[in-house]
Formats: C-alpha cells, sequence, structure tokens
C-alpha cells in the first residue's frame, strides 16, 4: 500500500495493492494495524455503500457534535471526491480537494473528522463504500452547498442530480458559528492529524 499525503493535513490518499492473476484479483481493503501506522486513527464503527447515477452529487456532509473520519473506496464506476476543511482556525480552512476514485485504480481516501465530504459520479453509476469512524445522526448531520462560490470547487458537473437537503442547503458563511474548531495538537503546535 501507498500512502499519499495531500494538501490538506490528515486527509490522505490511498493506493491498495492488488494481486492479480488469472482468476481475477485480490486486495485487502482495510486492516486495522496497517492503516492505524500510516496515520488513519481509530476505529471504524459503520460501513455505508450507495449506489447513484451519472452526475449525482452526494454532498458536502458534516456531523456536529459527532464528526465522522470517512475511508472511502469506489465498488463499481467512478467519481470524483471531495474533502473541505471547515475547521474554523485551521490555516487550510476553506480549502478542498479533489480525487479520482474508480473501481479501476483501486484508490482510497480518508477524510478525517472536521471535514466535510462530498462526491460527483463520473461513470454511468457508481457504488460506493465507505466506513465511519461515528455512527450516523441524522439529527447530528448538516449540509453545505455544493457549489458554495466561497468554496470554488471544480465540480466536473454544472447541473446535478441533488437531493432536496443538498439542493437546498446554505453556503458556509452561513454556518460559520456552529463549524467545528481547529485545535492544536496538546504536545505541540502542529495541527491535529
Amino acid at each position: 500500500m501507498r500512502v499519499f499525503s495531500t494538501d490538506l493535513p490528515g486527509v490522505l490518499i490511498l493506493e491498495l495493492d492488488v494481486y492479480r492473476d488469472k482468476r481475477g484479483f485480490f486486495l485487502e481493503t482495510y486492516h486495522a494495524n496497517k492503516y492505524q501506522g500510516v496515520g488513519i486513527p481509530g476505529s471504524f464503527v459503520q460501513d455505508n455503500q450507495s449506489h447513484s447515477v451519472h452526475g449525482t452529487v452526494r454532498g458536502l456532509h458534516v456531523q456536529r457534535s459527532h464528526p465522522q473520519g470517512k475511508l472511502i473506496r469506489v465498488l463499481q464506476g467512478e467519481i470524483f471526491d471531495v474533502a473541505v476543511d471547515i475547521r474554523r482556525g485551521s490555516p487550510t480552512f476553506r480549502c478542498w480537494i479533489g480525487e479520482i476514485l474508480s473501481a479501476q485504480n483501486f484508490r482510497q481516501i480518508y477524510v478525517p473528522p472536521g471535514f466535510a465530504h462530498g462526491f460527483c459520479v463520473l461513470s454511468e453509476t457508481a457504488d460506493v463504500a465507505y466506513k465511519c469512524t461515528e455512527l450516523y445522526d441524522p439529527t447530528d448531520e448538516f449540509s453545505i452547498l455544493w457549489n458554495d462560490p466561497d468554496l470554488g470547487i471544480a465540480w466536473p458537473v454544472r447541473e446535478p442530480l441533488l437531493s432536496e437537503k443538498d439542493r437546498s442547503a446554505p453556503r458556509l458563511a452561513e454556518l460559520i458559528n456552529t463549524l467545528p474548531v481547529f485545535e492544536v495538537e496538546r504536545l505541540g503546535t502542529t495541527p491535529e492529524k
């Protein structure tokens, strides 16, 4: 497994080792000790899967009191996956990264707590699976407008298929007082990872 840092501290891209032969392929999609060894802390408590059609945007989603770290991968199809730092006071506040994840490239992305997450389906359909570090709580979740001009995300779609919740989500500036706060590690001056 190869691990790549991104411009957002704590957001990691993982390229998995795929073993292929005439029968097909095999890969480990999660191994607690190995993942903790590369900086993906904690344990996962919930697995989710979605199936979406071309042009769908899901996100940008966050939980307030019980923020979720997410380990995302694509089982079928291709997506443009996005993480946005929404931690007030962070040096990378409002910055985002986008990564192509597909069933063919076997890449994963880890989005730590304190970041908004969303994705756009590039293929005809896509099946996305992700592990979460906290349980989903619909009363704790909120959405940020997918095309908030203050974020400037370069989505590969202009008129996506959206849920009503995502279509009517507020801009980040409207949520500023309820966003998570950036914290510095207690033993040093480096941001949380």
